[in-house]
């Protein structure tokens, strides 16, 4: 057995524990490789299925954990904390939102095989009063499902998998190196990408102090709010006059903004990049007089500007 082999066999319960906790939580460090890993090494008798289930599961299930009491703590502000730190900015955190609206708890279980909506999920679970016993029960199953299923895989193409393993065994401390590069070049390009569409895109924001002299001046202007169901049912406000239109119904809505005047668009992310981006697909349909408000909604009740309560159109 080379050295690379016996480090897992020795550590593996550890390894698999800290490495599903540290995907969970929220760093991009992927977790599918050791469970292929360690379901190779249960094939081969080295590891015991449970101790491969138990170590991964709990790894995940304590971050899901963290996560969950922090969405009840903190409520949304902690999908404010996610968009700020996100690599990809707050669109995990909308598509979790319409997942969580579609799927109900179902959505829980099959967060955990997807990084970003993994880490989501539980705080807007606390967010919209699931209780702890019920959540802990479909989270639960889903942090056992996800090891099961990979292991599973790995189990499966287990002679593939571990004559990888002995050629990287071969190579020694030089693929450790190569691997750690590979990930910060991917963190690097991701977070370059976050800080480009970023700066681009504050240039054309408006500030709340600007619309909201634009709107007491009664200055003809749309204002689009383009928050997703969830988020009204959770906060069923908006800026007065404001038209809800789904980011989903835009290429079947989009007439009805109009070409002539201002539109301001709002969601719920610091980052206003949902709105930002909506800003660039509106351009493209012809509608050009269209800017984001930076800093969305949260930004406008910062400054204690008025909100009505959301009435749904029929």
């Amino acid at each position: 057995m080379n050295e690379t082999l016996a480090f897992l066999v020795r550590h593996g319960a550890l390894i698999l524990f800290v490495i599903v906790f540290i995907e969970q939580i929220g760093f991009p460090l992927p977790a599918i490789p050791f469970l292929l890993a360690a379901g190779a090494l249960v094939a081969t008798g080295e590891m015991h299925w449970a101790v491969m289930l138990g170590s991964a599961a709990l790894g995940g299930l304590l971050a899901d954990l963290i996560w969950y009491e922090l969405g009840r703590i903190y409520g949304t502000r902690v999908l404010g904390l996610l968009c700020r730190i996100s690599l990809e900015p707050d669109s995990c955190v909308r598509s979790t939102q319409d997942t969580f609206s579609r799927y109900g708890m179902s959505a829980i279980v099959g967060a955990s095989f997807v990084p970003g909506l993994s880490t989501v999920m539980p705080p807007l679970a606390a967010i919209f009063h699931v209780p702890i016993r019920r959540f802990l029960f479909f989270d639960g199953l889903g942090s056992l499902l996800y090891p099961a299923v990979i292991g599973g895989l790995g189990f499966i193409f287990s002679h593939q998998l571990l004559g990888i393993l002995h050629a990287l065994g071969q190579i020694g401390h030089s693929a450790i190196v190569v691997l750690v590069a590979l990930l910060g070049a991917y963190i690097g390009y991701k977070y370059f990408q976050r800080q480009r569409l970023l700066r681009k895109l504050r240039v054309a924001r408006i500030s709340v102090d600007e619309l909201h002299r634009k709107l007491e001046a009664g200055e003809d202007l749309l204002v689009v709010d383009l928050r997703s169901a969830a988020d009204l049912r959770n906060d069923p406000f908006i800026i007065k006059g404001a038209l809800h239109v789904h980011l989903h119904e835009l290429e079947r809505r989009h007439m009805e903004i109009p070409r002539d005047r201002d539109i301001v668009l709002y969601c719920s992310c610091p980052n206003e990049v949902t709105s930002a981006r909506t800003a660039l697909l509106l351009r493209k349909r012809g509608i050009t007089r269209v800017r984001p408000l930076g800093g969305g909604i949260n930004a406008w009740r910062k400054h204690n500007y008025s909100v009505v309560p959301y009435v749904p159109t029929v």
